[in-house]
């Protein structure tokens, strides 16, 4: 290599180190493609991948196991070690293990022009198992296991927007997954690995399943486009269910869309409607602007107009005539409220809705959330109060108005809604307890009772939420209906509504609070007190009694909340089959970690049967199941 005889020697010996520094590079991208293509000695041992310990537990709050770390394999072949002889052995071996046609495993490996490919990814552990042990006695020469670290869901499509997913690399990219990613990876302490924290949901699995079968049959019934489901204990502010239809399997994750994917509930932004009512007129009544009984004329609509000239019109279901407080929450009446937003001066009322954690983020721990949308009150119109009172000219999320009904149901006091409980390290000590944040009064405790109050007038046979009446138990109710705006012509649409309904119960001292939302309903109807106060009653009825809540006929006792269990010492596997009846799903993690037996779980609670019985010796070939009860 000749250098120009102008060049310096500071330029000459830049040159020199320059030029060494880019063959050294070149150098290790040959290497590294050779490495590659020309594989590694052939071995019969997996290539393990994993960087740093186990990746911890993310349980429900009863202990319910909803993700756990597994081992994958990617499938490849190096096809120069494949001897001609083998072929049809290896290709009908493989075949088989795969759950595919043989004559297309050949075709695959036959017209590759690569020496190296990959037949299947994310194949799981029992697949991985087999072909470890046909490689093990010879049968597959040329066939490579490269294991990866990743996740299982027990519990499959169940909380899947709430948990989130994991990549490749284990490591969180959605979700508590990937909001909590630093406290669930393993990692190397000491140069020994450790396994990561647990996270505990403040979610209960039953309750969950509860709100995505209603949630999910309500979106097929109404043909609508998206439903949330909520269901919150307002004392606590801890979430106990969370539906967002349509859902999806974190275990195949890779084919689903980031839409479904999504947790409504916590990044969806929407206009709420009539159910807004609830805490724009407990604002009014907070700040003393309107009285109870004060009286507003409805003829079905709200007519004003501005100093600028401008006349504001908001159209009202009906003619309700002369309306107090209490009629307005009954009838839902728009003209009512708009009327009675004329006596609040915008500042204080734009105050009351802040104060309410409206247009800000509540804190939630899953990622994404959104802070919903209101005007700085400098830039209201003249239509803007009237308009937001009936929940209007807002944006919102599902928890936020569950978090502003934690007000309302908890005697004035706004808690942070929650979806984590607890953070526990891999042998059950907390690590850190839930940050609940602290508590906001945001209304009078008067005022958050006589909402209330007028709340459980609605489920009368006046009332707009009389379908989601539950006898012998007082519920305090509003219904919703709200117009979408149309983004083509940013006017309301005339297709395209928002039916919603909201639940305390019971009235007296709120243990629940549940909020169901419809998103374009097609079907029979889309206003809220016709199809989301029938399901609201359903959910109602399916969890006061699992939940403990006091009803009429189901009274309350007071205890510790105390439990003292006897701890289970899991017997070990030593060859033989033990006895594992009456153990609890979360005592048999040792053995379901265990790579050397074949377990099937099923059914939840604890073991009620087991096979093969106790005492039966073990082979590689046994497949163990335990029946839960």
């Amino acid at each position: 290599m000749k250098i120009s005889p102008g060049f310096t020697l500071s330029q000459q010996r830049r040159f020199w180190v320059i030029a060494g520094l880019i063959i050294i590079a070149g150098l290790y991208v040959i290497s590294k493609y050779a490495s590659i293509m020309l594989g590694a000695p052939y071995t019969n041992s997996p290539q393990l991948v994993e960087a740093s310990g186990e990746r911890g537990l993310i349980l429900d709050r009863n202990g319910r196991i909803l993700a756990i770390q597994t081992r994958f394999g990617h499938i490849s072949v190096w096809k120069p070690d494949i001897i001609d002889e083998d072929r049809p052995i290896l290709y009908n071996t493989l075949a088989r293990i795969l759950g595919v046609d043989s004559a297309e495993i050949a075709e695959k490996i036959e017209s590759s022009d690569n020496n190296f490919l990959y037949l299947q990814r994310h194949v799981d552990n029992n697949v991985v198992r087999e072909i470890e042990k046909e490689i093990a006695a010879g049968f597959l020469r040329g066939v490579k296991i490269e294991t990866i670290f990743g996740r299982v869901y027990p519990e499959q499509e169940l909380a899947g927007s709430i948990i989130g997913i994991v990549g490749d690399e284990n490591k969180g990219l959605e979700g508590i997954e990937y909001a909590y990613d630093e406290e669930l990876s393993g990692r190397f302490e000491n140069g020994e690995s450790v396994p990561g924290d647990q996270v505990v949901l403040t979610i209960d699995a039953n309750v969950q399943y509860i709100l995505e079968e209603i949630a999910g049959r309500v979106m097929e019934e109404n043909e609508a486009s998206q439903v949330m489901l909520m269901a919150m204990d307002p004392r606590s502010g801890e979430i106990l269910g969370s539906a967002s239809m349509p859902g999806f399997n974190p275990n195949f994750f890779r084919e689903s869309t980031r839409e479904l994917r999504m947790h409504r509930p916590v990044e969806m932004i929407y206009e709420p409607g009539s159910v807004f009512k609830i805490f724009s007129l407990s604002i009014m009544l907070d700040g003393g602007s309107v009285g109870g009984k004060d009286l507003f004329y409805c003829d079905g609509h709200y007519e004003r107009v501005t100093n600028l000239g401008e006349r504001v019109v908001i159209n009202c279901l009906g003619a309700h005539g002369n309306v107090n407080m209490r009629d307005i929450i009954v009838y839902s009446c728009n003209a009512g409220t708009a009327y009675a937003s004329d006596s609040v001066q915008s500042a204080p009322f734009y105050n009351g809705i802040k104060r309410l954690g409206f247009a800000a983020k509540t804190g939630v721990e899953p990622p994404g959330e959104s802070a919903g949308f209101l005007r700085p009150v400098e830039r209201w119109s003249d239509r803007s109060r009237p308009t937001i009172a009936i929940g209007q000219e807002i944006a919102v999320s599902a928890v936020q108005m569950m978090a502003a009904a934690s007000a309302v149901a908890n005697n004035g006091v706004l808690v942070r809604p929650s979806f984590v409980k607890q953070v526990l390290s891999a042998d059950g000590k907390t690590v850190r307890p839930r940050s609940k944040g602290d508590p906001v009064r945001a209304l009078k405790p008067e005022t958050a009772a006589l909402m209330r109050d007028f709340m459980t007038s609605v489920t009368s046979s006046i009332g707009t939420g009389w379908r989601a009446n539950v006898s012998d138990l007082n519920m305090a109710v509003k219904t919703g209906t709200a117009q979408m705006v149309d983004p083509l012509t940013g006017a309301y649409s005339e297709t395209d509504f928002i039916a919603s309904c909201m639940a305390m119960l019971p009235a007296e001292n709120p243990a629940l609070v549940l909020y169901l939302v419809i998103v374009k309903p097609k079907g029979i109807s889309y206003l809220g007190g016709r199809i989301a106060a029938p399901p609201i009653r359903e959910a109602a009825e399916a969890l006061v009694n699992y939940l403990g809540v006091p009803r009429g006929k189901n009274p309350q006792v007071d205890h510790t909340g105390e439990v003292f269990l006897r701890s289970q010492d899991l017997p070990a596997a030593n060859g033989r089959m033990p006895n594992l009846k009456g153990y609890s799903k979360r005592a048999l993690l040792p053995l379901l970690l265990d790579d050397n037996l074949k377990i099937e779980i099923r059914g939840d609670g604890w073991v009620n049967r087991q096979q093969p019985s106790e005492g039966t010796i073990l082979t590689p070939e046994t497949v163990i199941i335990l029946e839960l009860e």
